[in-house]
């Protein structure tokens, strides 16, 4: 079975992919003070409460955004599942994509991973928006390829950089309100944060579209895209597995399989 870890620069995924069907995913914090010998310690229980060991994982794919982590992560493949991980965006892990933009190297791995997966299950031109620490809105060609995209807070940060630069200014949750004008402190701070996120999605979507030329579909993906999706016509489909399902493709692509 297959290992696919996400790692972001709030939270890692670890989900667990038998060839045919996911049969764990589990979310934790990421941490990049988390040693090999944590991340077994953290991963054996939740795989043992699907019917899983360590025995049972034979291959491992990582993507990650978060360098500091990396060692550790590798080294706990090495360790504990005695295999070698592919890791996005190192020589000789093929991701079946041409990357258009200046410096191709400096694209996210997660960015790219999303890439494959939403051309594999969307038709025509992409805008794949993640909503994670940063939202980011990436464009996929028709052809399958990385064009470009735009990076924006994230509604989280964008509430504790709120909390953390004026000083009577509390820390709020990113929450849907029933009306635009609050009536107090946290009620106005969460219409601006999530009625304003929803004015920058439709805002970009809009602009990337007339700029592109062609009609585009739209994906939602990341931690709390969730909380926005339905709420605006911007965005088409919801996809929380986008990245993960994007890891699994890659794999089994390199390894001369057809991805379930």
């Amino acid at each position: 079975m297959l290992l696919a870890i996400d790692a972001g620069n709030t939270n890692i995924v670890f989900a667990v992919h038998d060839g045919t069907t996911f049969r764990g995913e589990w979310r934790a914090v990421t941490k990049t003070t988390r040693t090999a010998d944590e991340i077994a310690v953290l991963l054996q229980p939740l795989l043992t409460l699907s019917g899983l060991g360590f025995a049972d994982l034979d291959a491992a794919i990582v993507s990650s955004v978060v360098p500091a982590g990396l060692f550790d992560l590798r080294l706990f493949c090495r360790r504990y599942l005695k295999v070698e991980p592919l890791v996005v965006g190192e020589p000789g892990l093929e991701l079946g994509v041409k990357v258009l933009i200046d410096r191709p190297q400096a694209v996210g791995a997660d960015r790219l991973v999303n890439t494959v997966a939403a051309h594999e299950r969307y038709q025509g031109p992409l805008i794949v928006v993640d909503f994670g620490t940063a939202t980011t809105f990436d464009i996929v060609s028709e052809a399958g390829d990385y064009e470009g995209g735009v990076i924006a807070p994230g509604a989280n940060l964008s509430a504790e950089a709120l909390h953390q630069g004026a000083a009577m200014l509390p820390r709020v949750a990113v929450a849907r309100t029933q009306s635009i004008i609050g009536k107090d402190t946290v009620s106005a701070m969460q219409s601006g944060l999530y009625w304003g996120y929803i004015g920058l999605v439709e805002g970009l979507v809009a602009r990337i579209k007339t700029e592109y030329g062609r009609p585009m579909t739209v994906i939602a993906t990341g931690g709390i895209a969730k909380v926005f999706y339905k709420q605006t016509p911007a965005i088409d489909y919801l996809d929380p597995d986008l990245t993960i399902r994007g890891l699994v493709q890659i794999y089994a692509r390199h390894a001369g399989k057809q991805p379930a």
